[in-house]
């Protein structure tokens, strides 16, 4: 995989302000992702030898579907399944118990090209986030702008904090935390309030913001939209 397609400024990431700018990364980079690989690399003998070998989750499978290009999304399907059926559950003599066949199609099952590359892709991301926090006081007045970080993400950054500022991860933690809590303690009352509304003696009454509370409450909890 090319690495220029996992070039994006981290300003900007951070610069429009809705939503969580962390679930906004990820996002990006995984369009970038399935876009490449179901375009100009479909014919690229590397990138097909790696998609053999790990697979797609269903989440990404289900991305590529929708880009409508399923001649390419075949042409991956035909190498990879060939690949499972030459070299993961290719015929063998019984080796007493234990099938290493089964082992491979579980290797297999629970790996993602596309899972792997973000993962790779987010982690240098998020350093160079930490890095601007530490050494821009323009960033780190965009930073604690945001409206939320999500859950996943407020634990995933915070991780990532101890490792890359050390002793200083502490205050970086805090203002963190405090735009996880922000959107938190409105979301805990919209949902609170959704379920007073099927209360009878509220027949009638406002739903205010709550009607879709539950839809962000998953959305907050997992950093993913329900479909």
């Amino acid at each position: 995989m090319k690495e220029t397609i996992y070039t994006i400024p981290v300003s900007e990431v951070f610069e429009p302000k809705d939503g969580c700018p962390i679930c906004r990364m990820r996002d990006t980079l995984e369009d970038r992702c399935v876009e490449y690989i179901m375009g100009a690399a479909m014919m690229e003998p590397d990138i097909r030898i790696e998609t053999n070998k790990a697979g797609f989750c269903s989440r990404h499978f289900g991305q590529m579907l929708k880009c409508r290009n399923r001649l390419s999304l075949a042409l991956m399907l035909e190498s990879h399944l060939d690949h499972l059926q030459k070299e993961v559950l290719r015929p063998q003599k019984p080796l007493f118990g234990k099938d290493k066949r089964a082992q491979g199609a579980k290797g297999l099952a629970g790996s993602c090209y596309v899972c792997s590359k973000i993962d790779w892709a987010m982690e240098r991301m998020l350093e160079t986030t930490l890095r601007l926090w530490e050494k821009e006081e323009s960033f780190r007045q965009l930073y604690a702008q945001q409206p939320v970080i999500c859950l996943e993400h407020y634990a995933q950054v915070c991780g990532t904090a101890e490792k890359v500022l050390g002793k200083k991860a502490g205050a970086f933690q805090e203002v963190t935390l405090g735009l996880t809590r922000k959107y938190l303690e409105p979301l805990q009352k919209d949902v609170s309030h959704f379920c007073r509304m099927f209360d009878y003696r509220n027949n009638g009454g406002d739903w205010s913001s709550s009607r879709d509370s539950i839809e962000r409450a998953v959305w907050y909890l997992t950093s993913r939209r329900p479909e």
